[in-house]
């Protein structure tokens, strides 16, 4: 009898507290998840090759009416994030026509969580 009534005493604002640190780790994550959805790598197929000039992938995407969010570069890759999975798939197919033979267009991998990782793993070094 003891065990239930220990069972009734956490204080309700525990609970508040826990569901709210739910909430604010699951607003964090969601767009980080659904953000390479809608994003495209434009990498050389050659090491050492520049990477097309991001303002006239913009221009020419943007003629065909592909809504574009942000471009920019990440290692040594071009990174095109668009509105929808729709956008990417139109965009992915333009710039294949687009850009000139030398560039892969694929679908962009989780580069922030490796990343993160590299980070924390270069830090861990440091210490001691």
């Amino acid at each position: 009898m003891k065990q239930i009534k220990a069972l009734h005493r956490i204080p309700w604002q525990w609970v508040m507290c826990l569901m709210v640190l739910l909430a604010i780790v699951g607003m964090i994550t969601l767009p980080r998840t659904n953000n390479h959805d809608n994003a495209l790598q434009i990498r050389p197929t050659r090491p050492g090759q520049a990477l097309p000039d991001g303002f006239f992938v913009y221009q020419q995407l943007d003629q065909q009416g592909i809504r574009i969010k942000s471009i920019t570069p990440e290692q040594d890759t071009l990174v095109v994030r668009l509105e929808s999975p729709d956008q990417r798939i139109q965009a992915q197919e333009a710039l294949r026509t687009i850009l000139p033979m030398g560039y892969i267009v694929s679908q962009c991998n989780a580069v922030e969580s490796i990343n993160w990782v590299r980070k924390l793993t270069r830090d861990q070094e440091k210490m001691g």
